[in-house]
């Protein structure tokens, strides 16, 4: 625990600042270096005529993990954010129009989709008996903290997967138990909010209905950005140092070791580097290629990268209560769709969006009486080829017509904000590969010891974190990745052990804190 060891983090997303509390807390003496002119990676913040955005995350469904890091200095979640609990946490309308309204309160949901297929409701039951499984192994065994640095652990982890189907595609797992399209999108969608294809990715990512369930689905007054602002706050309490407008440019290594880092003309000494940044891009353009013998070109190159995302972000004079919070709304084609982004990498003429919709919940982001939501698209990456330059602001406008022919009548002419963000934007702004919006696709030859490991193959006092690493993308999994990366750098440097996470319930969270016209009742158990 000496103050002489420096340690410096690339970028300042959710992964980076979690890590950096803990290694200061921990005693090493942190710098956060972030390119652009505040923190936050993609949890950045839009303000614009009264209207404030999220620009990326939107809701929070395990706030004891998040807790976890102000525990670890000694704080506590509560002191510095004030969080909501959602209901429902999502509003999903179907193409026939039908909707369902996502709850966690298992005799809510079963009454709803009885309506569907009684049948599917008599199983809703054993589905979820089997997900706890799963959840028991990666949240409670603490699987998506455990460092899958060497492929002994892998091959230890195999045999559960086995046992538990969690190899199986998500679909496939979720077809068995409902008949209904309805409730098979309802419960395989999830990997989507991590850049997987639900008819790919391993089903050991059904843990995330269950984490939904066990810890409600949140969100932070006054968006998201507080709980961003709540860490820079926290770091900087204790001693640590942000700059901002510090891009790096270069990780010096010597002996496969690394010395410093440069950035925005300057050097920064270190005993240990930590990126937050997509790790292709870490290794690639910011590590000499004489120095990798793991991570070349060819392999950065070869990794399936996420999908992109298309975001329209408007500011409108008027509400559109049939929005909540969350609001799902669906073509008709599902799979097809998928594969046109996936692996066709084209643009189809129909599409599915998620609205973010913070002033259902909390109406100071926007002025009074009006809306402030982004609406989300999600769009092949940039190895389409596909030229935003050129469709930009016809995609853009395309979507607004979907929106208006659905139900959201005189949102053009009502519209006094409006940003635009395409796949160039995650490329160009955060130095992701090929304009990912997620970082690595979560299939299973991309899980846990596949993924590009928390502590580097190739350079000593190297380390990864976020959604690039393991775990995975989301905000859990990147809180996760921190807790996962702390435990490597506390090995190699005898770091003190920090306060482990426990089960829901222990966060103390405010039940009086509902949101508006909520129908379930919160406690702390729910938290």
């Amino acid at each position: 625990m000496s103050r002489s060891r420096q340690a410096v983090v690339i970028g300042s997303g959710f992964g980076g600042l979690a890590l950096a509390v803990r290694l200061q807390a921990a005693g090493v003496q942190v710098t956060v270096l972030e390119k652009r002119e505040a923190i936050g990676g993609r949890a950045y913040r839009l303000e614009d005529r009264g209207y404030v955005f999220d620009m990326g995350p939107s809701l929070i469904t395990a706030p004891h993990i998040v807790d976890s890091v102000f525990q670890a200095a000694g704080q506590r979640l509560v002191d510095y954010v004030d969080l909501m609990p959602l209901d429902p946490y999502y509003r999903i309308y179907f193409h026939d129009g039908t909707s369902v309204d996502y709850v966690g309160d298992p005799d809510r949901m079963k009454a709803q989709m009885r309506v569907f297929d009684e049948g599917d409701a008599e199983r809703f039951d054993a589905f979820m008996a089997r997900v706890r499984l799963i959840y028991d192994a990666v949240i409670g065994d603490r699987l998506g903290s455990t460092n899958f640095g060497d492929l002994k652990t892998m091959l230890g982890f195999l045999p559960q997967m086995v046992k538990l189907d969690a190899y199986r595609p998500v679909t496939s797992f979720v077809n068995r138990y409902f008949r209904d399209f309805r409730h098979r999108f309802l419960y395989s969608f999830h990997p989507l909010f991590v850049g997987g294809n639900p008819f790919h990715t391993p089903s050991v990512y059904l843990m995330i209905p269950y984490l939904e369930r066990e810890g409600g689905v949140w969100f932070a007054r006054g968006g998201m950005y507080s709980v961003v602002e709540a860490l820079g706050r926290l770091f900087e309490e204790m001693g640590g140092r942000i700059l901002t407008e510090h891009e790096v440019t270069r990780i010096g290594v010597r002996d496969r070791a690394v010395t410093h880092v440069e950035a925005a003309g300057r050097r920064f000494e270190a005993d240990l580097v930590v990126s937050n940044g997509d790790p292709g891009h870490t290794y690639r353009d910011l590590i000499d290629p004489s120095h990798r013998s793991r991570w070349t070109d060819r392999k950065v190159e070869k990794i399936d990268y996420s999908m992109s995302c298309f975001l329209l972000y408007l500011g409108t004079r008027r509400q559109y209560p049939q929005l909540e919070h969350h609001t799902l709304i669906l073509t008709e084609r599902y799979r097809e769709l998928l594969n046109d982004i996936f692996k066709k990498k084209i643009l189809p003429d129909d599409f599915s969006m998620y609205l973010h919709v913070p002033t259902r919940s909390d109406p100071s982001m926007a002025p009074d009486g009006c809306e402030s939501m982004y609406v989300l698209v999600p769009v092949a990456n940039l190895r389409s080829g596909i030229d935003w330059e050129e469709i930009r602001e016809a995609f853009a406008h395309k979507v607004i017509d979907v929106l208006e022919d659905w139900g959201l009548e005189g949102l053009r002419e009502n519209l006094e904000v409006l940003h635009i963000m395409d796949p160039t934007h995650f490329r160009d702004d955060l130095n992701s590969l090929h304009g990912n919006a997620f970082a690595i696709v979560p299939k299973f030859s991309q899980t846990a010891w596949f993924r590009p490991h928390n502590r580097s193959q190739d350079v000593e006092g190297l380390y990864l974190v976020g959604a690039g690493t393991h775990p995975g993308a989301g905000v859990p999994g990147v809180f996760l990745s921190a807790e996962t990366t702390y435990g490597c750098i506390a090995q190699d440097l005898g770091l003190p052990d920090q306060w482990d996470w426990d089960e829901p319930g222990r966060v103390a969270l405010d039940p009086t804190r509902a949101v508006p016209g909520s129908s379930q009742p919160v406690t702390s158990s729910t938290a």
